[in-house]
């Protein structure tokens, strides 16, 4: 059991990506192993997933044992058929090509996610239950210190005008980390209040579930 503190997280956003490749299979396994002809990924790399199946579809994930046409999705277990049926994976990859820092991070929250329920009763019932629905969208919030020179401003203004998700990356001060995938607004006009930092308003509406790696 352990707790820890996020001081000293390194937050980054994709600044380019590389060219989409078809995945022709993916194994029901765990963890799954893609194929792509000639992918051209070292282990290591980070990579978005297009999927049919929608549990994978939009998540970024980790290579690992990588081989010519063949990888690894580091810690994705596609092994219940139920969920991710035989032969219903197939889509592209793309590489996250490079990364950049989003420096003077102030705040960084996170929302939705809940839960949501179906409610019911039986007609001799006076009591109502609960099974569990759909989860509400989740989006991170962040507010940054506003320096439009740093060579995060150009990078968020841009996904802000073209509506192309971006990954986003978040390094713990532990190694481990969390990646999302998602729409990234920016709201260029900083706040201005006498005696506090300026600071702008950026938004990242997650597209995939969040993978995780420990350190």
């Amino acid at each position: 059991m352990s707790v820890q503190l996020p001081d000293g997280s390194v937050l980054s956003i994709e600044a380019s990506a590389g060219t989409a490749k078809p995945i022709t299979a993916i194994t029901n396994a765990n963890p799954a192993v893609a194929t792509a002809a000639a992918h051209g990924f070292t282990d290591g790399d980070f990579v978005k997933i297009t999927s049919g199946w929608n549990r994978l579809n939009g998540r970024v994930v980790r290579v690992k044992n990588s081989d010519t046409n063949t990888f690894q999705l580091e810690g994705v277990d596609t092994s219940d058929a139920q969920k991710f049926p035989a032969g219903s994976g197939v889509g592209s990859v793309q590489e996250v090509a490079t990364w950049t820092q989003v420096t003077q991070v102030l705040e960084f929250s996170t929302s939705g996610g809940e839960q949501q329920f179906a409610t019911y009763s039986f007609l001799e019932e006076d009591v109502e239950h609960q099974i569990p629905t759909t989860k509400s969208p989740q989006s991170i919030g962040l507010s940054i210190g506003d320096d439009i020179s740093l060579p995060w401003y150009p990078i968020l203004s841009a996904a802000n005008d073209d509506r192309v998700p971006r990954a986003v990356r978040l390094q713990l001060p532990s190694g481990s980390m969390i990646l999302y995938n998602g729409y990234a607004t920016l709201n260029k006009t900083p706040t201005v209040t006498k005696g506090q930092v300026m600071a702008l308003a950026a938004t990242v509406s997650l597209v995939g579930d969040v993978t995780r790696y420990a350190a």
